[in-house]
């Protein structure tokens, strides 16, 4: 049987929840980039663009986030950025993260946009984002900048 997955707008309420989805899905990975973060910090991050941001819901259980919005880059070309997209370590590697790309792709198409995003170097997520056609077009000392061209999306 296959699990249904839904969104829905974050509230405050869930800020427990978020941080504790920080802990689990980004420590490990801030870590092997050399940044140590503070609960202090992570809530920085979550608050960051909060009202972007939805809880993952597996049969209506909430077991992640995603957290996007359109961006200029060099106040020109725009993009629909993913800002943060963790699921819970125990739902990881069941299909959830595409089944979340396909419904970005899908919003990216509507927007006529194509999709940007960040990742660690060391974090395995990059191989999802690789087998979805997104494209590195930057490296930093801590992370790489993909994107997913509109002529992908719409493949």
């Amino acid at each position: 049987m296959k699990s249904t997955i839904g969104f829905r707008k974050v509230k405050h309420e869930d800020i427990e929840f978020l941080l504790s989805l920080r802990r689990k899905t980004m420590t490990q990975h801030l870590l092997a980039a050399g940044i140590r973060m503070t609960d202090e910090q992570h809530l920085v991050q979550i608050k960051e663009h909060f009202y972007d941001s939805h809880i993952i819901l597996v049969d209506r259980k909430p077991i992640g986030l995603v957290k996007m919005g359109v961006v200029a880059l060099n106040n020109t070309h725009k993009s629909l950025h993913i800002r943060q997209l963790q699921i819970m370590p125990k739902y990881q590697g069941k299909g959830i993260g595409s089944r979340v790309l396909m419904v970005v792709k899908k919003r990216a198409l509507q927007l006529c946009l194509p999709i940007t995003l960040n990742v660690l170097l060391k974090n395995p997520a990059r191989g999802l984002y690789l087998r979805h056609g997104f494209q590195v077009e930057k490296k930093n000392r801590f992370e790489y900048q993909l994107r997913c061209p509109l002529e992908v999306i719409a493949a």
